[in-house]
């Protein structure tokens, strides 16, 4: 039996689960020491529903609406992956005045579908109340919101980070408080410039 051919897309998909997750994660956490008045809100729901318990269950998750808001427009302004995987034109179309052959390889460049002025207002700020009274969810069917892409060959383990980060960001804030080196706020307070990779990662 040749095992390397069930090695290789399993590594792949590990690979690609904690890549993306560890970007999510840590934009989320950068975005909450510029904007502490987003954590003090984030905080006082979790340690709400948590009462005196030490840590956050999934079960918890379900009555946490602002913690799930925080993570939507962390993937909608800091989406992991800016430009999802190509895709092949199935037939000759038309599109905005442009003519795409069958066969034509097309990048869907996300960041710029999720940050687009005649979709969002204030397309670059942070700011996750947005969501609160929203039905746009990353699940593909909202096409201003694609993370994870869309349709047949949209990210199969959508479900599995979504929890991970949800989790995660809430016992990260349940459990700890954090500011920036010597206590300054401000927008300006740390450096927001992104790598370049298959993921988008924070210099921070």
């Amino acid at each position: 039996i040749n095992y390397w051919c069930f090695y290789l897309p399993i590594q792949d998909m590990f690979g690609a689960g904690t890549d993306t997750t560890l970007a999510v994660l840590e934009w989320a956490m950068t975005e909450l020491l510029r904007h502490p008045n987003v954590m003090q809100k984030l905080q006082d729901e979790v340690r709400s529903v948590a009462g005196g318990r030490t840590h956050i269950t999934e079960e918890d998750l379900n009555v946490m609406p602002y913690l799930k808001a925080v993570i939507k427009e962390i993937l909608r302004l800091h989406p992991p992956s800016p430009i999802l995987i190509p895709r092949e034109s199935m037939q000759d179309t038309k599109l905005m005045g442009y003519d795409i052959a069958i066969g034509t390889q097309v990048i869907v460049n996300n960041w710029a579908i999720s940050t687009d002025p005649l979709y969002w207002d204030q397309p670059l700020e942070f700011q996750p109340e947005r969501f609160l009274k929203s039905s746009i969810d990353v699940k593909g069917h909202d096409f201003e919101l694609i993370p994870f892409g869309a349709g047949r060959r949209g990210c199969p383990g959508i479900g599995f980070t979504m929890v991970v980060n949800e989790l995660v960001l809430a016992n990260i804030v349940h459990q700890f408080d954090w500011t920036v080196p010597g206590g300054v706020v401000g927008d300006h307070t740390l450096d927001m410039s992104e790598t370049t990779g298959l993921t988008a990662v924070s210099y921070t």
